[in-house]
């Protein structure tokens, strides 16, 4: 089995390490096309369960509760 000659110097471990600061991105967005709210692509809107033009989950309804 193969194994290292010298150690692993401490500036060599963060120079493969740094690479995966460039992986860490924010996720996709796009607009819903029923009710125009920013949505993560590939999912279900939150706010009317519409994906792809076809209602898939359900959403409750906020009732208008001021307190009053």
């Amino acid at each position: 089995m193969a194994v290292p000659k010298r150690k692993t110097s401490h500036a060599r471990t963060h120079k493969r390490k740094a690479q995966w600061l460039g992986a860490l991105k924010a996720p996709a967005v796009g607009v819903c096309a029923q009710c125009g709210e920013v949505v993560q692509t590939h999912r279900a809107c939150p706010e009317c369960g519409y994906y792809k033009g076809r209602k898939v989950a359900k959403v409750k309804e906020e009732s208008e509760e001021t307190g009053e």
